[in-house]
């Protein structure tokens, strides 16, 4: 019974190692010449000027939101193309009333103003 489980077991050590190995010729290996600028919190070429728990603009909510939104159109209208032989005019009417509603709520979004960033 236990033998079954035996390819997971071997996985998991082979993905572990695969993983680890890099870090460990890495660290072996590489060069060490730590300075000040290496060893700095932040490495984005200027001193942090505000604290790390700075609130964010609502926009920036909105804009991940509808990006994640038009993504998952695209993510269902490729398995449509590929079966739409098979689901005839019904998948097509289906499809259209679907994006029908995604145009509407994007001309409101238009309208309203949250695409633009100032």
């Amino acid at each position: 019974m236990l033998e079954s489980y035996f390819p997971v077991l071997l996985f998991i050590f082979v993905g572990i190692a695969m993983g680890a190995a890099p870090m460990l010729l890495g660290a072996i290996l590489g060069p060490h010449r730590p300075d000040a600028e290496k060893n700095s919190p932040y490495e984005c070429g200027f001193e942090a000027f505000d604290d790390a728990r700075m609130k964010f603009d609502v926009r920036y909510y909105l804009v991940a939101i509808l990006f994640i939104l038009f993504d998952l159109e695209i993510a269902f209208l490729f398995p449509w193309a590929i079966v739409l032989k098979e689901i005839g005019m019904f998948g097509f009417v289906s499809m259209l009333v679907f994006l029908g509603i995604l145009t509407v709520g994007f001309i409101y979004e238009w309208m309203k103003g949250a695409l633009e960033w100032e």
